[in-house]
């Protein structure tokens, strides 16, 4: 298929740009047309996706900050409107891990995830939605939440809370930002990056990815896995004028497999005259909403089996 999906005259800012995801997306929105903000804390990294897509032909320049502070948002948002001249799409895509279980967490790994994740995510949303509507026109927040923060995921306390709350941003976001035109959407990919490479399961296939070699079909399509290219192009798509009615949305993508993920809702419920007590709660839970109790976890089963 063509390219027919174009982002000619916007500008983009991608937090976290420097490597994995952001550094895709950044890639690709430039291949798309747009100018973009290649965000990071390094200075190299961050510099050479601006020269690779300098040399490519786009346009590109580098904000090198830290993400959570209102001061590193605005400096993003300013380094778009003096390098490009405004400001359309808005890629909070930056993060850290400190994977522990609870009892090993310490409030500092807890803080540090949760300042770059969750409040880098609203300070950056809140300093592109107020040059949105200052300027009157419309905009895109692309958000990045997290198959952990959706269904939690073991050993990840601080990540899963952060995304969850990412994913709960984008949903109220969405309907404050509907009258200025301003989409709010969250990303759920599902990429083979350093970030998940401590993972037992997927180390392997982290190294295969990054020497280049094919993933396992069980691991594109069953499991929904892939390399950060294959989640660029829905950072594309949701910062374009064909994605202008989408908005509120948690949409996964990974590997051959693009999904849509359902809101939080009741399961069942029951009705009782008078309100309930514990008793009676305990006599109607096994045949009354028990039965419909939810699963939780991020399922890997399969991964062993589908290794090459």
């Amino acid at each position: 298929m063509t390219d027919t999906v174009r982002l000619d005259g916007k500008v983009a800012i991608v937090t976290g740009a420097g490597r994995g995801i952001g550094r895709a997306a950044a890639q690709a929105l430039a291949k798309a047309g747009a100018a973009v903000v290649v965000n990071d804390i390094d200075a190299d990294v961050a510099g050479q996706v601006v020269e690779e897509i300098s040399a490519a032909g786009g346009r590109a320049a580098s904000e090198i900050v830290p993400i959570g502070s209102v001061e590193a948002a605005q400096a993003c948002v300013a380094r778009a409107v003096g390098s490009f001249g405004r400001l359309d799409i808005m890629c909070c895509n930056a993060g850290i891990l400190r994977d522990r279980v609870l009892w090993n967490t310490s409030e500092e790994d807890f803080d540090a995830v949760v300042a770059t994740h969750l409040r880098g995510t609203f300070t950056c949303a809140q300093a592109a939605a107020r040059h949105f509507r200052a300027e009157g026109h419309e905009g895109r927040l692309i958000l990045v939440s997290s198959i952990a923060g959706q269904r939690g995921n073991f050993g990840q306390t601080a990540y899963s809370a952060a995304k969850a709350g990412i994913a709960a941003m984008a949903r109220t976001w969405s309907l404050e930002l509907a009258k200025a035109k301003v989409t709010v959407n969250a990303i759920v990919p599902n990429a083979l990056t350093r970030m998940v490479a401590t993972i037992p399961a997927l180390a392997d296939y982290v190294e295969q990815a990054e020497r280049g070699e094919p993933l396992p079909q069980s691991l594109r399509a069953d499991l929904g896995v892939g390399t950060v290219e294959d989640v660029a192009p829905l950072f594309v798509f949701l910062a374009s004028d064909k994605a202008a009615h989408i908005t509120g949305q948690c949409i996964g993508i990974g590997g051959d497999r693009l999904s849509l993920w359902s809101h939080p809702q009741e399961a069942a419920f029951e009705l009782r005259e008078g309100g309930w007590t514990a008793d009676t709660i305990a006599a109607r839970w096994e045949d009354g909403i028990g039965r419909a109790l939810q699963d939780v976890g991020v399922d890997l089963t399969g991964l062993e089996s589908g290794k090459d």
